[in-house]
């Protein structure tokens, strides 16, 4: 027997062996990583929790050498002993490929965390948001050639393409004039699924079958606020916009993906949701229009729940103008959904205010008179007496109709002026919260002094045409908005989720927005917005225990380069801010304490801030 010397045979197998357990090893950490709390798959530059080492992935201005360092006790605003001296000079930069993350949005979360959807009820397009170990704290860097985005009005018809590298949608599109890529743009020609030739003939033959005065959708300031939903790339909605009409143009992120980004790009308003399960973050009695165009939705599911969702956001009186084939094909299937919801919605008490060729537009009732003559037994039911059709964030559907106030039916109406009498005038739902007209009138004064001393600390650095899309995160009764009425702008009010439901004010003013938790992120893409306004935002947070460090992350996430945000809030509030200034390459404008504006609040301070262009190292080559 020889002693020491190995089988030949015996060895090869041995290393093919281990080969095989080795590549069955990576497989499980590749596939399985990120459930245990690591990176996932595909994303070399992420990194999730609060852990904020630099990734490797450096970006131009930055310090590599220095990493970015995070202490819970931050988000307490510099009160812990040490705290002040603490400065970020970086933070990591997410993979190129994640450019358009929308964190609350984002399917490859729901596939890594293995949520149990149902498809058929939309679950999948509705938010879904990373628990804090899962979040992409980092920096979402720019598409490689982001330019500086076109200015309103001209870009309501064309953008870059290098901002939104996506022309699937001109292709797929092309006969309906959505979209067409002209060069190094993207332009609009107006047209939709169902108005090839122009959203300005549609919306003129919508208002002329309504039999409004020189074929103008408004009716004489009547008609101010729209919802469209299934809106494509919003063309819709900005065409109405010369009417002095909003709207809130509303898709989800599916197969037609980037048509809110488009929008947004545009200067168009737009938000990122879904007719599904939950409520949308709109209050009742919202909108005097809504719109749908061949959007592809079944309103008879689930005991039309989805189109008694429409019912509640309607004003007493308002329109849902419906272009579809069924209502005007005559093959059987058409013919069998068209009785089935004409059926539903004499139930629900619309009737018929118009119909011709492919559009039919029904009219809600003004008072609550048909719903109290109705039989006993009829379905869909009027909502129960402790149903708040005003709370909606995270609140399911309810197939059931929500009756008017006592108010609304002694009114027989919203009570609302006419546009633009209306922004300034008290709404009816004021006494809802115990607001006086004064309360009303001093607000609005206020917020009229402050926008006034802003533009006079940003006037270095903007033009008339420089700003389009703005957010005021914190909009209590929309006075900032208000303020703002002679500037080319629109603006998103945003209303706390946990705090008095001032949104049905904001609308009764004639404005938009919609309630949120700044302890998630926003729905919307990255790069959509001109300017935030930051208004106690940051102190309000410091209550909730939820991270500064989040907030500044997902400002930066959906601010523009070249954007501007106004903080607004307590002075270790902005000292926390000015600490992340060189990690997140912005630059301060302005400062200065409220003293200034003689009012109320005495210990506000004012920071103004400026996001630069910055792009990664990768992103520098690959565009160069």
């Amino acid at each position: 027997m020889m002693r020491g010397r190995s089988d030949p045979a015996q060895k090869k197998r041995t290393i093919t062996i281990l080969c095989v357990l080795a590549l069955f090893l990576v497989f499980l950490y590749t596939y399985y990583g990120s459930i245990f709390g690591s990176q996932s798959h595909g994303a070399s530059a992420l990194e999730y929790g609060r852990s904020l080492r630099k990734l490797g992935s450096s970006y131009l201005g930055g310090d590599d050498e220095t990493d970015g360092k995070l202490d819970e006790t931050l988000t307490k605003y510099g009160q812990e002993d040490g705290d002040d001296d603490i400065t970020v000079n970086s933070f990591p930069v997410c993979d190129d490929r994640h450019s358009e993350l929308i964190p609350c949005l984002d399917r490859n979360l729901i596939y890594q965390m293995r949520l149990k959807l149902d498809l058929s009820l939309m679950e999948h397009y509705e938010r879904h948001c990373p628990p804090p170990e899962r979040r992409y704290n980092c920096m979402i860097p720019p598409p490689i050639g982001y330019k500086v985005p076109i200015k309103w009005p001209q870009s309501r018809d064309e953008v870059w393409k290098a901002n939104i590298p996506h022309t699937h949608l001109a292709h797929e599109k092309s006969d309906q004039n959505w979209m067409v890529e002209k060069g190094d743009k993207i332009s609009f020609p107006g047209g939709g699924t169902h108005f090839h030739y122009g959203a300005d003939k549609y919306i003129a033959s919508i208002a002329n079958m309504l039999n409004f005065t020189n074929n103008n959708l408004n009716n004489e300031g009547r008609l101010r606020t729209v919802f469209d939903v299934g809106c494509g790339v919003a063309s819709f909605g900005g065409y109405l916009l010369s009417s002095d009409i909003i709207t809130m143009s509303l898709a989800p992120n599916d197969v037609h993906q980037n048509q809110i980004q488009f929008a947004l790009e545009r200067g168009i308003p737009a938000y990122l949701g879904v007719l599904g399960t939950k409520r949308l973050p709109y209050p009742s009695r919202s909108f005097e229009l809504a719109h749908c165009s061949r959007c592809r939705i079944d309103w008879l599911q689930r005991d039309g729940i989805l189109l008694l969702e429409l019912d509640r956001l309607l004003r007493p009186g308002g329109y849902f103008a419906y272009s579809s084939p069924e209502a005007y094909a005559q093959d059987e299937e058409d013919l069998k959904i068209w009785r089935e919801m004409s059926a539903l919605v004499e139930h629900m008490c619309w009737r018929i205010a118009a119909k011709r060729n492919q559009t039919v537009i029904w009219q809600k009732p003004l008072t609550n008179d048909c719903y109290m003559e109705r039989e006993p037994g009829t379905q869909p039911p009027l909502c129960r007496s402790d149903d708040d059709p005003d709370a909606i964030w995270g609140v399911p559907m309810e197939a059931c109709i929500s009756p008017y106030s006592d108010h609304d039916h002694k009114e027989k109406g919203s009570g609302l002026a006419p546009w633009p009498a209306r922004l300034i005038t008290p709404p009816p739902r004021l006494a809802d919260f115990g607001y006086s007209n004064e309360m009303f009138e001093k607000d609005m004064e206020l917020w009229r002094h402050r926008v006034e001393n802003y533009w006079n600390l940003l006037s270095s650095k903007i033009e008339p045409n420089t700003l389009r899309n703005v957010m005021d995160m914190k909009a209590h009764m929309g006075s900032f908005a208000a303020a703002l009425k002679d500037k080319d702008v629109w603006v998103m009010n945003v209303v706390p989720e946990d705090g008095p439901n001032t949104l049905k004010l904001i609308y009764d003013r004639g404005l938009i927005g919609s309630i949120h938790s700044w302890c998630e992120a926003y729905s919307t893409y990255p790069r959509t917005y001109d300017l935030l306004h930051a208004w106690t935002v940051f102190s309000d947070l410091e209550k909730k225990e939820c991270s500064g460090e989040d907030l500044l992350l997902e400002m930066d996430r959906i601010l523009r380069p070249t954007g501007f945000i106004i903080v607004r809030d307590k002075q270790s509030v902005v000292d926390f801010v000015k600490k992340y200034l060189p990690a997140l390459h912005w630059e301060v404008v302005a400062q200065t304490d409220s003293s200034s504006d003689s009012d109320q609040d005495g210990d506000d301070v004012v920071l103004i801030i400026q996001k630069k262009i910055w792009l990664t190292s990768d992103s520098l080559r690959d565009s160069e």
